[in-house]
């Protein structure tokens, strides 16, 4: 026998198998036999086949690591509850065996339960304190948990201790992502990637920061490269970084649907659908974790307030932070119950949704920061639909509609959605009518801004600028003599690489003006202060493009051919401006360059938007409350008469 453990040592399967069941034919009881052949199978991937001789084994042997191969095939069969507790009788038995405890690190880990997943660790650690696996899988579960700061010396000893482990320099390269320290974040990323080129998110976590950070030169071969990843599915892709360098629909579908099969488990079985008794409101449950100080509160929050509560029950379900804010407050408010379901985990919080008989469930996040899907995908309403947050398909089956419009989403190109498409009959983005403008706006001088220059601006996150763009834009500053460019202050290697850019580009770096944030009532007065508002392609202005519409500034846009392309296209159409939008890159030019050089045509657009701000369906709550309640209802009623989900338009009330 001893032979055959030492060709399972030199991975010798062939040998050692033949030898156990050889063995087992002589002596079927036989638990050491049955231990080779179980650890032999589990070396070879084979984990259905070696569960039943690691159990049969794990019965009456008492040695080391039994319980352990027993625990770690469980695991890869996803038995999560089972491998924990043959992990658990391993570290009872062998306290001192490092690699027990990470691996029930890992089935914790799995099971949400990142607290006791980190004792476990640090249990591996006080062991083997370079044990590599451990380093890394603690710090990525202190990153998870929000405390990159504490998680980066965990990985840096990961990355020391085995600098060929691809995975530890993309962890490393997360924590300092999430620390905003990019440049070393995409030199850990990068080394990530020349290790193993082709590793789920590797590349698109080195693409976001280099589009955070305008590291343009790397920017274009690697966004390339990530397209090609996507369409030859080489690679799980981060679906929000694809859409702010790719302009095909069909790329962007095939990456969602990958990442999901990536990121989530099989879909539980839907549940039985529910009809509801005709004097019975329709419960609608809202999902983010965004009910604070933030884009998705500052457009839709008013929304909430405003919904018909004799036909409708309103939830919030929040699993985002508790920043204390006004926002936050009026929220908590808007609805007819607020859960704060942070610390419940999806299956948790998909059961509570259960047992408050939510109808139509609503997530406002897709396949943004900090979502969770996983709470849908365990189907606990009959209606499923994905709205506001996130640009695009979701890619699973367990969302029933995703809610548009005739510009975001043309007729024709529903083939690039998992979903049912719902198309409202002005623009799909709500906005809030009442969002506060300061009173007293900063002078120019004070904004840092030249008296009587003209302003061209664009307060887009810095990931949606891009080279073209910004070539177009230091054309436009050397044509319009003394005018700048105000942009958000994003963090400081955006401000110096976009300072070098535009010195290769022969525009004095100080024409660039760099705003830092403000409160969100102080940010839409400022904006007055500026003439023109320029957007960008592939991912177009969306909150802020409707930010600076409220607070009066025209937006010149270019329509592109994706729904994060059009949304601009969409608002601008949504306030009666639609020769605001262009059709590709000169016209847009030639449009931003008129309108700075005639001031008269300048001023009449402005006119236009003080008329058309609260005349034109953009800006009205309570139509756009009523048009989504049309949505509701239509959805709500295929479902009760057994039809299965199917696309449609909400006809103008």
């Amino acid at each position: 026998m001893q032979a055959a453990w030492d060709a399972l040592e030199r991975n010798d399967f062939r040998f050692a198998e033949r030898a156990a069941r050889e063995a087992l034919a002589k002596a079927p009881g036989d638990a050491e036999a049955l231990y080779l052949l179980g650890s032999t199978l589990l070396f070879e991937g084979r984990f259905a086949e070696a569960r039943g001789p690691l159990e049969a084994a794990a019965a009456t042997l008492t040695r080391r690591a039994v319980h352990y191969r027993l625990g770690h095939c469980l695991l890869a069969l996803g038995e999560l509850a089972a491998a924990e507790q043959a992990l658990r009788r391993e570290t009872k038995a062998h306290p001192e065996f490092a690699d027990a405890h990470n691996t029930l690190g890992v089935a914790l880990v799995n099971q949400a339960r990142q607290e006791e997943a980190a004792a476990e660790f640090r249990a591996t650690l006080a062991i083997a304190p370079q044990h590599v696996e451990a380093n890394n899988n603690l710090g990525n579960v202190l990153a998870a948990l929000g405390r990159s700061e504490e998680a980066l010396p965990y990985l840096e000893r990961a990355v020391q201790t085995s600098p060929e482990l691809a995975d530890a320099h993309l962890n490393l390269g997360l924590a300092l992502k999430a620390l905003r320290r990019y440049d070393e974040a995409i030199g850990a990323f990068s080394r990530a990637v020349t290790l193993a080129p082709d590793m789920n998110y590797a590349l698109s976590s080195l693409v976001w920061c280099e589009l955070l950070v305008h590291r343009w030169d790397e920017l274009g071969p690697h966004a390339a490269a990530l397209r090609e990843q996507v369409r030859a599915d080489k690679a799980a892709v981060t679906p929000f970084t694809l859409v702010a360098v790719s302009d095909s629909p069909a790329e962007l579908r095939r990456c969602a649907e990958r990442h999901m099969r990536e990121t989530l488990p099989a879909a539980s079985a839907p549940g039985v659908p529910r009809r509801a008794a005709p004097a019975r409101r329709i419960t609608l449950a809202y999902l983010s974790a965004d009910f604070h100080e933030h884009a998705t509160a500052h457009l839709a929050t008013h929304l909430f307030e405003l919904h018909d509560r004799a036909r409708f029950q309103t939830i919030g379900i929040s699993y985002g932070p508790d920043d204390a804010s006004a926002a936050r407050r009026r929220l908590t408010q808007a609805f007819d119950r607020f859960i704060d379901v942070q610390q419940l985990s999806d299956v948790a919080v998909a059961r509570m949704l259960r047992e408050l008989e939510v109808d139509i469930a609503i997530d406002l996040k897709g396949h943004t920061r900090d979502a969770r899907l996983g709470i849908l995908a365990e189907r606990p309403a009959p209606v499923q639909v994905t709205y506001l947050g996130y640009p695009g398909t979701l890619g699973v089956p367990f969302i029933d509609y995703v809610i548009a419009d005739a510009i975001v989403v043309p007729p024709g190109e529903e083939g690039f959605f998992s979903e049912q498409v719902v198309r409202m009959p002005h623009s799909y983005q709500v906005n809030d009518a009442t969002r506060k403008i300061a009173e007293r706006a900063p002078s120019r001088e004070q904004a840092g801004l030249p008296h009587d220059a003209f302003v061209f601006c664009s307060f887009n996150n810095s990931f949606k600028l891009t080279p073209a763009f910004f070539a177009i834009w230091m054309r436009l500053l050397q044509a319009v003599p003394g005018s700048v460019l105000w942009l958000l202050d994003d963090n400081p290697s955006a401000r110096r690489n976009l300072q070098q850019h535009a010195r290769a580009r022969g525009v004095d770096p100080a024409r660039l003006v760099f705003a830092g944030r403000a409160p969100h009532a102080e940010h839409l007065a400022r904006q007055r202060l500026a003439d023109l508002f320029l957007d960008n392609l592939p991912y177009n202005a969306h909150t802020t493009a409707s930010d600076a519409l409220w607070a009066g500034l025209p937006v010149v846009t270019c329509r592109g051919s994706t729904f994060a392309g059009r949304v601009a296209a969409s608002l601008l159409g949504a306030i009666g401006l639609p020769d605001l939008v262009t059709e590709n890159l000169p016209q847009y030019e030639a449009l931003a360059l008129r309108l700075a050089q005639d001031r008269a045509a300048l001023e009449g657009y402005r006119r236009r938007l003080a008329t058309n701000r609260l005349s034109q369906p953009l800006f009205d709550t309570d139509l756009f409350r009523r048009h989504i309640e049309a949505a509701y209802l239509q959805m709500w009623q295929l479902q009760q008469r057994g039809e299965r989900p199917r696309a449609f338009d909400v006809p103008p009330a």
